[in-house]
């Protein structure tokens, strides 16, 4: 088995930061920042992270996207024969999804598995709800760490619904952190959760712990055309273990 860890193989274009996670002959796995377009949208309103690999590596097939605001890893095929196999594995769930993100509150269970239908919202375009005439959708989840605030849990994607995590978070009442959506949309502010906090003589307002919509991709396990199987991990972002840092020292 091959494991890969997120590299400090940081690339800058514009004000997007992506990271080559691994890359051969047949893929690449990059870490997406958040705010940064997997492939380019319908007004072709900004640059995609798609239309920056073109540009290095040529040719590059989307097997499959992340939201905008949701970071971490996603996968683009270098050769069609690739693309064909790596899309009828997440087509097949073959490839194993991991995710984590800061939900607001502590879920009434440590762990489980959200079973609830996900359908398109019949009046809000772009949004999706829990209805029973919905497509079957399934969640695994586990909690970390957290407490009354916020808690930092584990989600394992068993099928592939558009907004699945953010849409069950809230429906178990934990919904993500920063989710304008799904959420409140506020931001995680250390002024929350630190009874004795000042702001420095330096700002004029205090700075957000977190200030995007708390989701990432994390793992990514799968086998390659050739058999060998691949565990990529992107590490959890560093304001989501600094937000669960602070609410240790503040006893929260």
């Amino acid at each position: 088995m091959i494991v890969i860890y997120l590299k400090a193989k940081y690339i800058l274009l514009k004000k997007n930061i992506f990271d080559i996670v691994f890359e051969n002959d047949s893929f690449i796995a990059v870490n997406k920042s958040s705010g940064l377009l997997s492939i380019p949208d319908r007004t072709q309103s900004e640059k995609s992270l798609k239309e920056m690999l073109t540009e290095k590596y040529g040719s590059i097939y989307t097997v499959h996207r992340l939201d905008k605001e949701t970071s971490g890893l996603i996968l683009f095929a270098r050769n069609e024969a690739t693309h064909k196999y790596l899309c009828s594995l997440f087509e097949e769930r073959k490839i194993e999804k991991y995710y984590v993100g800061i939900v607001i509150g502590l879920p009434n269970e440590k762990s489980g598995i959200i079973d609830a239908p996900i359908s398109e919202h019949p009046t809000i375009k772009g949004q999706m709800i829990v209805h029973r005439n919905g497509k079957p959708s399934s969640t695994e989840f586990e909690v970390l760490e957290g407490n009354r605030h916020y808690s930092l849990v584990s989600f394992q994607l068993h099928t592939g619904r558009t907004h699945q995590i953010r849409v069950h978070a809230k429906n178990i009442g934990n919904p993500l952190a920063c989710d304008a959506i799904y959420g409140d949309g506020k931001p995680v502010l250390l002024s929350s959760i630190k009874k004795k906090f000042k702001l420095s003589k330096h700002d004029e307002e205090e700075r957000p712990m977190i200030g995007r919509l708390s989701l990432h991709s994390h793992k990514l396990i799968f086998n390659d055309e050739q058999g060998v199987r691949h565990e990529i991990i992107a590490t959890i972002p560093k304001e989501f273990t600094a937000l669960m840092t602070q609410l240790k020292k503040n006893n929260q």
